[in-house]
């Protein structure tokens, strides 16, 4: 297949948020023959552990509460069992992009060998990895507890040509969308079914996908404040190296010699305050912090990404089956809150800074709202209240999902810690901050229309001038919505370019 990146799934081997991204689109990933033996070796384990009267949660019993049950005679009923009746979710469906960055996070766990499925199954999600085929998963459903049961019932199902699922964009039922896509119904048997569902990889990988974005747009929010300090004429004496290094903040310093580095031969206009306000003065400082944040939230989520979510765990070189909570999404579910947090704190600072570029009497007297005739025209007005609006719309989503527990399950889950519903979270504000830093992107480019200076330091010109070729000048007003999405596209193109060049 053209243009389709290629990825071995090698044991050890690491999965990124990067990697998750990737699998939006069709991607051509290779088991390796270490996983692949891994995988065989313990089936042929769980086979014989079965054969010789070894009691196994969800082979031999019940599920959940009803595990002092015994379960479904025939290992094929058992499968059918654990997903028909997790097949219960609501709400509108997941974004494709969610569901098929699960099912690669799903694979990565399988393949480690732990699981005792048949090699069918890591089979199924490669081959569907290949196409655009994606389930169709609904968002309501998920406590990220004994694993993402209920969203993963639809993946399998759906793989098995049951339920709905998008190929080529349509939404169909899931037989018809597999034959569209080249790809044969799977066939489970034995742990197939329980081990495609009881892990956390939609809360994972939905987190990864969140922290992706959300690490973008840090460096975005560095690089557009340079921009405004720039462009305004400030002084830059707030980012001395001098008195960052005594704040005692490492990321804080960091952010400082970023910011530095873009605006090297930038020249203040000396009609600005001593001090500027904190959404300029302060944002080392803020911006610093999220840095730590990122910093802790991506090695909580790369561990859990890339270790195995499932129970019982299987090890053949020890001949034990042991059980345990490896489906218990609680390190995920704080770093999910946290990241939200974060990123809600800097749509919160892109306002002010919106916000303040479009007031007259602190912006250096261009003209309210950036309008070329106040009154006339209204220039990026709509932009600020759709900000505003966008900003509300993150402070209310952000209230931390990993401490709303409610014992359920017959109280067999009794602590939950909505893992799902923190990583969603964090992924919707992701999206919204990404709107508020291209909201902040069209009134800088318009600022330079109606009279702003040109920024003189050589780097922030350069995004000016990227800005230019992507956004018309508003004169006379127009719709703006889809200016704001280019210039948030642009921005992501911009720091990806420039974070591949300092590698």
């Amino acid at each position: 297949m053209d243009d389709v990146q290629t990825i071995d799934v090698q044991i050890p081997g690491r999965l990124t948020p990067e990697l998750l991204e990737l699998a939006a689109k069709p991607i051509d990933v290779e088991l390796s023959d270490t996983a692949t033996a891994k995988i065989e070796l313990c089936r042929e384990f769980v086979s014989r552990r079965l054969s010789d009267g070894t009691p196994i949660y969800g082979s031999t019993t019940g599920f959940g509460p009803l595990v002092e049950f015994a379960g479904r005679d025939l290992p094929v009923d058992q499968c059918d069992n654990i997903l028909y009746h997790l097949t219960a979710g609501q709400g509108e469906d997941l974004p494709a992009r969610v569901v098929r960055a699960a099912a690669l996070a799903r694979l990565w766990s399988l393949a480690q060998g732990r699981s005792g499925v048949s090699i069918a199954v890591p089979t199924a999600l490669v081959d569907m990895l290949r196409t655009d085929f994606a389930p169709a998963v609904p968002r309501v459903g998920s406590l990220g507890a004994s694993g993402d049961l209920v969203p993963l019932a639809y993946v399998a199902g759906a793989l098995r040509g049951q339920g709905h699922a998008y190929v080529s964009g349509r939404r169909l039922p899931a037989a018809e969308a597999l034959a569209i896509a080249g790809l044969t119904p799977l066939s489970l048997d034995g742990r197939d079914g329980l081990a495609m569902v009881n892990g956390t990889s939609v809360t994972s990988a939905t987190a990864g996908l969140a922290l992706a974005s959300i690490r973008r747009s840090h460096a975005v929010a560095i690089t557009l404040t340079a921009v405004l300090v720039d462009l305004l004429g400030c002084a830059p004496g707030f980012l001395s190296a001098d008195l960052l290094d005594a704040f005692g903040h490492a990321e804080a310093a960091a952010v400082g010699s970023r910011l530095r580095t873009l605006l090297a031969g930038t020249t203040p206009t000396g009609t600005r305050s001593l001090q500027e306000p904190y959404s300029i003065r302060c944002t080392p400082h803020l911006l610093g912090a999220m840095g730590n944040t990122l910093q802790h939230s991506t090695s909580v989520i790369d561990d859990d990404l890339n270790g195995v979510s499932d129970n019982p765990l299987f090890f053949p070189e020890h001949d034990s089956v042991v059980h345990g909570g490896n489906f218990f999404g609680q390190p995920v579910a704080f770093a999910a809150d946290l990241l939200a947090i974060g990123a809600v704190q800097m749509g919160n600072l892109a306002e002010r800074q919106l916000d303040l570029l479009i007031d007259p009497h602190r912006n250096g007297a261009l003209p309210p709202m950036l309008a070329t005739e106040p009154g006339k025209q209204h220039g990026v007005q709509g932009v600020q209240l759709a900000a505003t609006a966008t900003v509300a719309t993150m402070r209310r989503a952000a209230m931390p999902a990993s401490m709303q527990s409610i014992p359920t399950n017959g109280h067999n889950q009794d602590v939950i810690p909505f893992g799902t519903q923190a990583a969603l979270n964090a992924l919707d504000i992701a999206t919204s901050l990404r709107w508020l830093h291209g909201s902040l992107a069209v009134a800088l480019r318009q600022a330079v229309y109606v009279g702003a200076r040109r920024p003189t330091a050589p780097a922030c010109a350069a995004v000016i001038d990227q800005l230019i070729e992507t956004v018309a000048p508003i004169d006379p007003d127009r719709p703006l919505d889809a200016d704001v999405r280019a210039a948030a596209t642009l921005l992501d193109t911009l720091v990806d370019a420039a974070d591949t060049e300092r590698r």
